[in-house]
């Protein structure tokens, strides 16, 4: 992997031990080789992770809107920042630059992302792993809702599977490499086609 996409928020959280995995993670980033690709922004988690990275003589895309750059949040010392028309655009080109997804702990963008591309690997769009760092429990609550749906049958168990789920930065970012995309699509054993 060349670079890995890390979703996340542009708050700290309630929790100190969100920002201490935001730099555990910059920090295995960098020891594995592997640039940050992220939302460009110099607050909350999205500003630290980055800070770490370039800090340790990492890489760092940052991608971020026009309108949300000029509210100067924008990093500006990044390795490279892209500003983009819109938030279509963000993603789109995040996902490009990338070889695989992480979130970290955020609120509803990092959810709206981890979905955007988790649905992107279910319909075949990509093959790319993705994964959440599950720093003190954060997504287990989210984690039982996707097995219930899994039990409800709106998701399938191999859909699911899709989400690598660590709560250490190596750990994930070994499950990340090691990841193999479903060779199943969506639709492709439904049998009311």
């Amino acid at each position: 992997m060349k670079r890995i996409c890390v979703y996340c928020g542009s708050s700290m959280g309630k929790k100190q031990e969100y920002a201490e995995a935001a730099k555990a993670l910059g920090q295995a980033l960098v020891e594995r080789n592997i640039g940050l690709v992220y939302g460009g922004a110099s607050v909350g988690i999205m500003g630290l992770i980055a800070d770490t990275v370039l800090s340790l003589g990492g890489e760092v895309i940052g991608v971020i809107p026009q309108a949300i750059a000029d509210k100067e949040i924008a990093h500006t010392g990044l390795t490279e920042l892209k500003v983009v028309a819109n938030m279509h655009e963000r993603k789109a080109m995040m996902a490009e630059y990338s070889d695989g997804f992480i979130a970290l702990p955020g609120g509803m963008g990092t959810l709206e992302e981890l979905f955007e591309v988790l649905t992107w690997g279910q319909l075949g769009f990509h093959q790319k792993p993705t994964g959440v760092l599950n720093v003190d429990g954060y997504y287990d609550h989210l984690i039982a809702f996707l097995e219930h749906a899994v039990d409800q049958e709106y998701l399938k168990a191999n859909h699911l599977d899709m989400l690598q789920k660590a709560s250490e930065p190596m750990a994930l970012l070994d499950l990340l490499r090691d990841y193999q995309a479903p060779a199943v699509g969506k639709w492709v054993d439904r049998k009311d086609l």
